[in-house]
This record gives structure tokens, C-alpha cells and sequence, in this order.
């Protein structure tokens, strides 16, 4: 079964990424039945959808109080606010939304937020799939599904992850502790900010000047392939790398 999600966000591209997160996710599967800028087209739209994904600053009644609207109907849809707007959380939660997510969200707590209301609407859960397992990755308007043997490393800059294949590199919003969680043993923290294949590491080196701000002038690092290209490894993660690869 799907879950049909209306998505209530007076700015578009707020509305298009909401899109492009819900296209990435099929666990549990859903349909876009409506988009709306503001309350009273979001209130029309209601009756079709299980879920609304709703921002809280929209031009006249706020999300809160469509909420509230919504929340006296016979059957109402589940809301998950996604707002920028953390102080308003306590309040969202009297009006029993199903979780607050606060911008920019990541694939992975939209997909949980999903799965509660799923959970609470009776559907099934997933079927057992003997698929290749595969992350999800935006690019250019697409959504790929990256087999995970083909991953090399994630490294984390800033806000983003990057991964990393053979040919190229891309951008992901998931936390890597997340993507750590659900890539398992295949992969080694490395350092605070990276995650390797085991299957891609070719050597552990102590290289001059290397990256790591912690290792002074001279520190550690692995060679991945193909890319030949070197990551630091913190001096706190040393010596789980040197055991894990010697057991590799």
C-alpha cells in the first residue's frame, strides 16, 4: 500500500526537494496527491491525502492552525511539520503531528517520520527483497540508486556527505553516523569525518603533512582504489584500522 502525502510549503523548491526526498524513499512507498502554498489550498486538497507534510510560516493561518483545522475533521490525515522554526515543537505535538522536522531534512529522518505514520495507519511494512543493497543519491534533478560495492568512501564536509565511486563523486544530506549505521561491517571509521570500504583499501601509510589536524606534521593514512587517493586516519581510530585490516 502507499501512503498519499500532500506537501504544504509556500516556497517551491521547499515543495520540489520535499519531492525529490519522497522519490528516494520506498520504504514505506508514497504518492504526491497535492501541493498547496498556504492553508485554505492545503484545507481543499485534505480529504485525498494520509499524511500532510507541512511547513509552519505560510502567508495567512499559519500551519499550526491548519493543524488544528485539520485535527477536528472525522478521519484526519497524519501532519509531520517540516519547518525551519524549532521553538514551535511543544505546540506542534499538542496538536498530535506525528514528528517536527526541522530544514534542511535528511532522507533519513523523513523516512522515519514516514514509517511512524505508516505504522500508525495499519499499512504493511516492507516485503524481504534479496536486492543488491543500494544508497539513494540525488544528481541533477535524478535519483540514482548507487549499489554499495561500488562506494569507495563518505567523507563528511560541513553540512554534506560526499561519496565516492571510481568515476565520480556526489552529494549527500544523510549524517554519517547514519550511513555508518546502515553500511555495516563492509565499511571502517577511518577518521571523525570518514567512512571506507574495507574492500577499496590498499595500504596504511604514515605520509608527511598529511590532512589530519590532530596528527601534527606527520600522520596516517589509507590509499583507496581506484581513485588512488589518500584519507587521513585520526590518531584515535589507528589502531582499530591497523587490526581491522590485518584481519581483512
Amino acid at each position: 500500500m502507499t501512503l498519499r502525502v500532500l506537501l504544504v510549503d509556500d516556497e517551491m523548491l521547499a515543495r520540489l526537494r520535499l519531492r525529490s526526498l519522497l522519490e528516494a524513499i520506498d520504504d514505506p512507498r508514497t504518492e504526491v496527491v497535492g501541493e498547496a502554498a498556504d492553508a485554505q489550498e492545503a484545507w481543499v486538497q485534505a480529504d485525498a491525502a494520509d499524511l500532510v507534510l507541512l511547513d509552519i510560516a505560510l502567508p495567512g493561518a499559519s500551519g499550526l492552525a491548519l493543524a488544528r483545522r485539520l485535527l477536528a475533521l472525522p478521519q484526519p490525515p497524519a501532519v509531520v511539520f517540516v519547518t525551519a522554526h524549532a521553538e514551535h515543537a511543544l505546540t506542534a505535538f499538542d496538536l498530535e503531528a506525528v514528528d517536527y522536522l526541522t530544514k534542511p531534512v535528511s532522507r533519513d529522518r523523513l523516512q522515519a517520520a514516514l514509517r511512524r505514520v505508516a505504522q500508525r495507519r495499519g499499512l504493511p511494512g516492507p516485503e524481504p527483497s534479496g536486492d543488491v543493497p543500494v544508497l539513494v543519491v540525488s544528481d541533477r534533478g535524478r535519483v540514482l540508486r548507487l549499489p554499495v560495492s561500488e562506494v569507495l568512501y563518505l567523507k563528511a564536509e560541513l553540512k554534506y556527505v560526499t561519496l565516492r565511486t571510481a568515476d565520480r563523486s556526489y552529494v549527500l544530506d544523510d549524517a554519517l553516523a547514519d550511513l555508518e549505521q546502515r553500511l555495516g561491517d563492509g565499511f571502517l571509521r577511518v577518521h571523525r569525518n570518514a567512512l571506507v570500504a574495507r574492500a577499496a583499501v590498499r595500504e596504511l601509510a604514515r605520509r608527511a603533512g598529511d590532512v589530519d589536524p590532530d596528527a601534527g606534521g606527520e600522520g596516517w593514512a589509507v590509499r583507496v582504489a581506484p581513485a588512488d587517493e589518500w584519507l587521513a586516519v585520526s590518531r584515535r581510530q589507528l589502531a582499530a584500522v591497523r587490526q581491522a585490516l590485518a584481519g581483512d
